[in-house]
């Protein structure tokens, strides 16, 4: 009998591990024991403010008081269940990535929280471009000028906020990704660190030299910026009480970015171990290795997570939409009322007749990048009913993400080995089951909805000794659902290459217009 279960009087045994994952729309705060398992969770809801012109912001102080309200949530939970407070042994925080903070010496925002979703810099990477600055921004970056990236938007506020601006110029701007926000007020000012993933996603850091890198500062005017010291995913960032939540302090051993953490919880530990998020949108990243790759083919390269000395790199395609073209058929085109639906009604069909959707409502990301296509459905016949174009829609899932993992593998020579998937779309057997025959290797489902706070409390327990090593997590991550490719169904790779052929026609028409 293990003894992280419950002992005979109902308690439950720690060690534990706290993880924090403070996301775009909320914050969930779950506790986990020394084999993974959950014991406690908490959940509170965060405002957005999305204002004309794309800004989208939050306020830095609500961040922290929602983390606060979440973590006592939490520890309600905990104590409900016979849980010891004591026995949380650490703390790891995952984020949402390139949502950002400016705030001078005394600890005062400058401005709202501007989120990664917010477009108002556009117009800076287009004079970014026009500067000739990409190609050094994607050669020491392996990222692209563009307003997802924290550092244009700093930019645009350098260029057009006066009270940023003056204290920029007199060396007072402090940044930080939102981990090093929290960080700074969970240690009452003591703490001002990031780690390597959320460095890695602002513009500023050099992917080789693993630090800030000053030709680009100065390259952007942004060189009186103060930027935090910089460690890996797994290491000591601080102490702290949350405020007097906890009876003594308790240590900081993980920050990381959620996506990452995502990657990280479901198991992305070596080169060719890849995960796919099937939410509205899709993130795809793929361990390469302890080396950088560039990506010729409009990925992103990126730190995937890094412990001690081991730095893993990873590739990233982002798909724009994915879930959210089921909801389009089904709030627009009223052609089901539940999305649990559309799995028998792919399957009332042998196929898709030969219709084909290519759900670029908001343009097409990785690895086409064309943000000026529009969606489309091609192939229709009288034929064709709304079973054919259900099952079109939900087969542009997959073959987009066979799109970016095929983009990948070009771009470094790793094939990939296996695919972790997690988010809503999940559920959907038809996509899992098509996905795996296309890729032709081993999907394997989690069904658990809170990987990215799996991801940090796995880095934070594996610095203080709740986790012993990988080779005991890839332990943990043994046992789920695992669906194998049907390598005999040469239908889904007929039904590819229509995809491609649909893609590059249209491509084609749209650029003759």
């Amino acid at each position: 009998m293990s003894i992280f279960k419950n002992n005979a009087s109902g308690m439950l045994n720690g060690p534990f591990v706290l993880a924090i994952d403070q996301g775009t729309s909320s914050t969930k705060t779950v506790i986990f024991d020394g084999e993974g398992k959950v014991v406690a969770r908490g959940n509170e809801p965060l405002h957005t403010t999305y204002l004309d012109g794309g800004l989208v912001e939050q306020d830095p102080q609500a961040i922290f008081e929602n983390v606060l309200t979440s973590v006592s949530k939490c520890m309600a939970d905990l104590s409900s269940k016979g849980g010891r407070i004591q026995d949380i042994r650490s703390c790891g925080i995952s984020n949402q990535r390139e949502t950002f903070v400016l705030w001078d010496r005394a600890g005062q925002p400058l401005h709202p929280a501007v989120v990664w979703q917010c477009k108002r810099s556009t117009a800076v990477c287009e004079q970014l471009r026009a500067a000739g600055l990409e190609e050094m921004i994607r050669q020491k970056t392996g990222l692209l000028a563009d307003p997802y990236f924290s550092g244009s938007k700093v930019i645009w506020l350098n260029s057009y906020h006066e009270g940023v601006k003056t204290a920029m110029a007199a060396g007072n701007a402090y940044f930080g990704t939102v981990d090093t926000w929290l960080l700074h007020k969970l240690t009452g000012g003591k703490a001002y660190l990031t780690d390597h993933t959320n460095a890695s996603r602002t513009l500023f850091f050099n992917l080789e030299t693993l630090s800030w890198d000053e030709e680009l500062l100065r390259s952007f005017g942004l060189e009186n910026l103060h930027l935090p010291d910089i460690q890996p995913s797994s290491s000591f960032f601080g102490e702290t009480d949350f405020e007097g939540l906890l009876p003594n302090p308790i240590p900081v051993t993980a920050m990381i970015g959620d996506s990452h953490a995502a990657a990280f919880g479901e198991g992305c530990f070596g080169p060719g171990i890849a995960k796919a998020t099937l939410g509205t949108g899709s993130s795809i990243l793929m361990n390469i290795g302890p080396e950088p790759k560039p990506s010729h083919q409009g990925m992103v390269t990126t730190i995937g997570w890094s412990a001690g000395d081991r730095v893993e790199y990873a590739l990233e395609g982002v798909i724009v939409t994915c879930g959210a073209t089921i909801e389009w058929l089904k709030t627009n085109l009223g052609l089901f009322s539940d999305i649990r639906e559309t799995e028998s009604m792919a399957n009332a069909v042998k196929d898709s007749g030969g219709v084909y959707l290519v759900p670029a409502f908001s343009g097409l990301g990785a690895p086409h990048w064309d943000m000026n296509r529009k969606a489309s459905i091609t192939g229709l016949t009288f034929n064709s009913n709304k079973n054919h174009i259900v099952r079109a829609a939900l087969e542009s899932i997959p073959f987009q993400i066979k799109d970016v993992i095929t983009a990948i593998e070009s771009d470094t020579g790793i094939a990939l080995q296996e695919l972790k998937i997690d988010g809503g779309m999940t559920s959907n057997g038809f996509v899992v089951q098509m996905l795996a025959d296309l890729l032709e290797k081993p999907v394997v489902n989690l069904g658990f909805p809170e990987v990215s706070a799996l991801g940090a409390a796995y880095l934070s327990g594996l610095h203080s000794g709740v986790y012993p090593n990988i080779d005991y997590l890839k332990t943990l991550c043994e046992g789920h659902l695992s669906v194998s490719p049907d390598l005999r169904n040469g239908q889904v790779r007929a039904t590819y290459r229509g995809w491609q052929e649909t893609i590059n026609a249209s491509a084609q028409v749209y650029i003759t217009h």
